[in-house]
């Protein structure tokens, strides 16, 4: 179903979100930094024909391990190989013990219901994303709706880091014709109208 420009123009796509950042202007960089790595990622998702998307996981400034979309290309969708959900599994695969509360996840698109729960599950301290996911994006997520095992988990959320540059790689992807992988949907749409 195609969404028409006045509904478009009625979403209101928060730019904050309801866990607030702490206050680290000083990572700042460190943010634009690692999100650069996580779109050299979506990049070479994107030059496979891929969904764009990448994730950087950060533990004590340095990158552990990476990941890449895959499974949206051909005539069998795999939904289970989101960016974020491939780099979590080569976290579990490191076998290190190290401190999940201060690892940071990079990811070029604002998790999904299914990432940003893995994320919380497995203890990561802080999402760092770089577009809205306006049609599946859960880092707006009430968790104190949820059952105990959610509200108790503390996350922090930033979004927006280089935005633009993410941006840009979704508008290559949905204006490539042979990519068939949500197109027409509202975030194809959304993405297109910018």
């Amino acid at each position: 179903m195609k969404l028409t420009e006045a509904v478009l123009a009625t979403l209101k796509i928060p730019k904050t979100v309801n866990r607030k950042p702490d206050n680290e202007s000083s990572l700042f960089m460190d943010y634009n930094f690692f999100m650069e790595k996580a779109l050299e990622r979506a990049r070479k998702a994107l030059y496979s024909g891929e969904f764009p998307v990448g994730c950087v996981i950060v533990y004590e400034n340095k990158i552990i391990v990476t990941g890449s979309r895959i499974g949206t290309t051909g005539n069998f969708i795999n939904e289970i190989d989101h960016a974020e959900l491939v780099a979590l599994k080569r976290l579990a695969e490191l076998k290190e013990n190290v401190d999940r509360s201060k690892i940071i996840l990079f990811s070029t698109l604002e998790p999904c219901l299914m990432c940003y729960s893995a994320t919380l599950i497995n203890g990561i301290g802080k999402i760092v994303y770089a577009y809205e996911d306006v049609m599946g994006g859960c880092t707006r997520c009430n968790l104190t709706k949820l059952s105990p095992f959610y509200t108790e988990r503390q996350i922090k959320v930033v979004p927006d880091i280089l935005r633009n540059k993410s941006l840009e790689l979704f508008k290559v992807y949905f204006e490539n014709q042979k990519n068939t992988y949500w197109k027409g949907s509202l975030l194809s749409q959304y993405t297109l109208r910018q």
